[in-house]
Parts: structure tokens; C-alpha cells; sequence
């Protein structure tokens, strides 16, 4: 197999749109991870099946998965700039192929044996790295081929990683139902005799004892064909997780093979026809025809801002990613049920890629025009303004809720999420223009790292922020229920109450059959204070963006630096 770089020289007349082709295919690939929460509800009760039982997963544990895959995203691009210079972009692609479909796999059989480690080591570890490898290799690439428009190069490339999940969401929405089980039905509640012990609940058979889960209609609903209210067997059915896994890895790894081998690189000194490269002063030096080394780069003032400028951008937006099927359900499913249904919190998802990948090509390529620091300018300003809107949105849905609160939240987060892909797709061009072409995609993969970063710390203030919420409400709900009917409902005396939230017994959702009629359900303001600290985020990213400056001449790499 020919991969390396010296055998993938395009020859004259090649039509580098090809490779821009093969770039996009390999980022809809890879770009499904921003689908992940489509496999939250499944993951969550892997076991339960309707309902979380007690050994399912917790939310929290498996965002974690998500954020362990963007950790090593970074980790994997800030390694493999200097291979990717060396080795080029067809090599990398084939092992970006296998690292992400052989997450997959190992997901999979994580998911058959119930064993979250190997969720986190397939699709966290090894597929992470292969999300980093997968991700570099296309945007240095095409910005080489592409040197009259930074921009819109970095956007189509980047473009696929945001529409992503525009193909994986329905894709694996369906492939989900199309394996799913439903467990086995023992009967309504009141017709199965009871046991709680130790928070979880156990119900008396002719074979013996044996847990259950108790589910409302509601989640009832979504079983295959449909489900009543009641008592459900524990273990006997199946979401349809590890086959689903299976599936996809399997196809994501013949796709990125073929785009991977359609890869070709530029010969030295080639460039468009009829064009040359503008002069410096024409951008005020922010556009520099000067190179500066992968090493030097990080001695800049420009690296540091610009990685702030990334990492604040990306912890404000992948925390709502992580949870965006969970929070527009929790949000706005208790206040217009009719509407907020499982396909449209689905849609939603669909619909925060179509955004993403538009804002991704839109902005990018607006660059070009208006300069990357007047892009990013905007993306603070205006994102800062929705992200404190948000929560009005959700607080008038409580008090007398409306369409118009649906749609006003539907539409600041369409535009918060054009702009969060948008400033990954605008970073390399900027790269490119402070520090040139020669290492940008060395320099950009260390600069991922804040994405890393981000990928850790964005879902722990959601989740961690959203459980502080959870279990507020929960006391605030139960201070307002008779500890009798309490007793009664749940088996166990409310002392035993985080027990009991632990097992998943006690939730929001059952405690508000019981509480007095008119109580308001707090589940909409779950995610107020971490939408508040986002838009502080954004306000520090706004700041550092300002203070960057043209690369002083000493970082440049013909700069000769004074003997001492």
C-alpha cells in the first residue's frame, strides 16, 4: 500500500476538490460523536430497559464517555502534527479508520457484558485517538490546497465533523429500535406484590424473587410497539446498544478506507492558477506570508490566547451538546408534552448538526471577508446574549407555558450552536494567518488540546451542576409529600431518601404524582446556573480574542536572533 506522503503527490491538473470530497466524507464519520446523545437513554438503562434500574448507568457516567473521546481527540492531535508533516494525510487516514471503527468494537462488547471500562477504552480511548488523527489530517491539508481561501477550506473540511450526526442521529435512532427488546411485562401496580430493599425494588414470582423496575406511561411508551404502566422484569429485554455499535463501526470503517486512499497532496511550490499570495500590509499584518516553527509557536502570546479563545468556546457549547436530547425532554417535555415528544427531542439533535455544519462553512468562509478576529468578536458578543436568554426561555415555560417559549429556545440555541462550530472551523485559517502554512497543521493539533480540556470540563459543570439541581428539587419535593404516602409509594421511609435517588426508586417525575395538586415541576430549571456560568465563558473567550496581536518578528523562522 502506497501511503506515504512522497507517493501521494498529485500529478499536474489534479482537481484538488477531490480531496476536499474524501475530507468531508471522513469528518461525517468521525463527526457522529457529536450524536451521542441519541445513546444517552439507551446507556442509561441498559439494564431496566424502560426505566433505569439500579445497576444501570448513571447520566453522568456516561457524558463521561463523550468527554474521555474529545480529551483524547486533543491528546491524539497534538502528538501526531509532526507524523501527520512527515507521514501525510493517507497514512493517517487508514489509522484514524481502524482507531475509530475499532472503538466501535470494543464498545460493542463493553455494552454485551455491561462493563463501562470497556465503553470508556473502545469508544473513549481508542476511538478518541481516532476522532484527533481523523480530524487533523483533512484541515491541513486542504488549507495547502486551498491558499486563496483559508477559510472556506477549514469550513468544508470542518463542516463534515459538525453534520455529522445530521446522518448518525436518525441513523442511530433507528438502528436502536430496529435491535431493541422490550423486557417482560409482570403487571400494573398493585397486581405485582412489592419488595424494596436496600433502595431497589424486587417483586415475589412463582420461580422466585426477582427484580423489577417500576415505569410510568410515559417511559412505557417508548418500547418497541408501545408499553402500559407497571412492573417490568429486570434484564429481560434489550435497548439494542452493542448491536447498533457493531453496525456502525463496521460501516464508518469501509467509508473512511475509501476516502482515505482518495488523498493526494499538493507538489512543492504549486498554487492556484492566476493567483498570488496579498500583501502583508493589505490585513494590517494579522494575514502574514512568514512561517513560524511548530516549537516556537507556543512561546507566542497569539498560541495562548487563541487556545483560551477555543477552550472557553467549546466548554460553553459541548456541555449542552453532551445532554441536548436530555435537556430539551427535561425542559420543555414537562411543559408542552404534546409537542416535546422523544421524536422531536431526536429532531433536535438533527437539528443542532444541520446548525452546527452551516455555521461550520458560513462563518469560516466569512472570515475571508470580514478577518477571523471580527468573526470571533461576534461569535462572544451575540452568544454571551443567548446564553442568558436561555433560561427566561425555560422559567415562562413553568409559569404559563407557550409555543413561543419553545421556539425562542429552539432558535438561540440554533444560532449558539452556528457559532460553536463556527470557531472550530475559523481556528486553523487563523492559525494560518498569524503563524503561515509551513507547520499549521502541527500547531493546530497542539492547539486542540483545548478542546481536550473542554471536553472534560464543559460536561462536569453541566452534570455535576444539573445533579447539585436534581437533588435540591428532589428535597424540595418531598418536604411537600406525607411521609405515609411516601412510605406507601416507595416501600422505604423518606430517612432512606439519597438511597433510594440512588437506585433510581425516588425521581423527579414519580415525586410529582404525589406532591399537592398545583406544585410547579422543577425539572425545567434543572440547567439554569450552568447556562449562566456558559455565558461567562464566553465573555472571558471575548476578552482574550481582543488582546491578540500580530506574531512578533523574533518567533519567525528566517529571524536570525542576536548572539548574546
Amino acid at each position: 500500500m502506497k501511503l506515504a506522503k512522497e507517493h501521494i503527490i498529485a500529478p499536474p491538473g489534479f482537481n484538488r476538490w477531490r480531496v476536499a470530497l474524501a475530507s468531508v466524507a471522513i469528518h461525517l464519520c468521525i463527526g457522529s460523536v457529536y450524536a451521542w446523545s441519541v445513546f444517552n437513554p439507551a446507556l442509561t438503562r441498559l439494564v431496566g430497559v424502560v426505566a433505569p434500574a439500579a445497576d444501570d448507568w448513571s447520566l453522568g457516567s456516561v457524558v463521561w464517555i463523550f468527554s474521555v473521546a474529545i480529551v483524547f481527540l486533543g491528546l491524539s492531535a497534538a502528538t501526531v502534527g509532526k507524523w501527520l508533516e512527515k507521514r501525510g494525510p493517507r497514512a493517517v487516514g487508514v489509522v484514524a479508520a481502524l482507531c475509530w471503527s475499532g472503538g466501535f468494537f470494543v464498545g460493542a462488547l463493553g455494552l454485551q457484558s455491561h462493563q463501562l471500562w470497556l465503553l470508556y477504552l473502545g469508544y473513549g480511548v481508542l476511538g478518541g485517538c481516532g476522532l484527533g488523527l481523523g480530524y487533523v489530517s483533512p484541515v491541513s491539508t486542504l488549507i495547502r490546497w486551498f491558499p486563496d481561501r483559508r477559510g472556506m477550506a477549514a469550513g468544508l473540511a470542518i463542516m463534515g465533523f459538525g453534520g455529522g450526526a445530521i446522518i448518525a442521529a436518525p441513523l442511530k435512532t433507528w438502528l436502536l429500535a430496529h435491535f431493541a427488546k422490550a423486557p417482560v411485562f409482570l403487571g400494573a401496580m398493585g397486581q405485582v406484590k412489592l419488595i424494596t430493599e436496600g433502595g431497589r425494588q424486587f417483586a415475589e414470582l412463582a420461580a422466585g424473587r426477582a427484580e423489577v423496575v417500576v415505569a410510568t406511561a410515559k417511559e412505557a411508551a417508548v418500547l418497541p410497539g408501545g408499553g402500559e404502566a407497571g412492573v417490568y422484569l429486570v434484564g429481560s429485554g434489550d435497548t439494542g446498544a452493542a448491536a447498533t455499535f457493531l453496525v456502525l463501526g463496521t460501516v464508518y470503517l469501509v467509508v473512511m478506507l475509501l476516502a482515505a486512499f482518495s488523498y493526494r497532496v499538493p507538489a512543492a511550490g504549486w498554487q492556484p492558477a492566476g493567483w498570488s499570495p496579498p500583501p502583508e500590509a493589505a490585513s494590517d499584518g494579522m494575514i502574514s506570508s512568514h512561517q513560524v516553527h511548530v516549537e516556537e509557536a507556543p512561546k507566542t502570546a497569539q498560541f495562548w490566547l487563541l487556545w483560551v479563545v477555543l477552550c472557553m468556546n467549546v466548554t460553553a457549547g459541548i456541555g449542552v451538546l453532551g445532554v441536548a436530547k436530555t435537556m430539551m425532554g427535561e425542559i420543555f417535555g414537562t411543559t408542552l408534552p404534546a409537542i416535546v415528544t422523544a421524536g422531536f427531542a431526536s429532531f433536535y439533535v438533527l437539528m443542532i448538526s444541520v446548525f452546527n455544519m452551516t455555521g461550520r462553512f458560513v462563518w469560516a468562509s466569512a472570515s475571508d471577508r470580514f478577518g477571523r478576529q471580527n468573526v470571533y468578536h461576534c461569535f462572544f458578543i451575540l452568544g454571551t446574549l443567548l446564553y442568558l436568554s436561555l433560561p427566561w426561555f425555560a422559567s415562562q415555560a413553568v409559569v404559563q407555558p407557550a409555543v413561543w417559549q419553545l421556539a425562542g429556545f429552539y432558535a438561540a440555541t440554533m444560532l449558539i450552536f452556528t457559532m460553536y462550530g463556527g470557531g472550530f472551523a475559523t481556528i486553523p485559517a487563523y492559525l494560518a494567518d498569524l503563524f503561515g502554512t509551513m507547520h499549521v497543521g502541527a500547531i493546530h493539533g497542539r492547539l486542540l488540546t483545548a478542546w481536550s480540556v473542554a471536553g472534560v470540563l464543559g460536561p462536569l459543570l453541566m452534570t455535576q451542576l444539573r445533579e447539585r439541581s436534581v437533588m435540591f428539587a428532589v428535597h424540595d419535593l418531598v418536604a411537600k409529600v406525607d411521609p405515609a404516602v411516601f412510605l406507601a409509594t416507595f416501600g422505604e421511609p423518606v430517612s432512606n431518601l439519597d438511597e433510594l435517588v440512588t437506585a433510581n426508586t425516588v425521581t423527579i417525575h414519580k415525586l410529582m404524582d404525589l406532591v399537592p395538586a398545583g406544585t410547579p415541576d422543577p425539572t425545567a430549571g434543572l440547567y439554569n446556573t450552568t447556562l449562566y456560568l456558559m455565558a461567562g465563558l464566553l465573555v472571558v473567550a471575548f476578552v482574550a480574542n481582543w488582546l491578540v496581536r500580530p506574531v512578533a518578528v523574533r518567533h519567525r523562522v528566517e529571524y536570525t536572533h542576536p548572539k548574546a
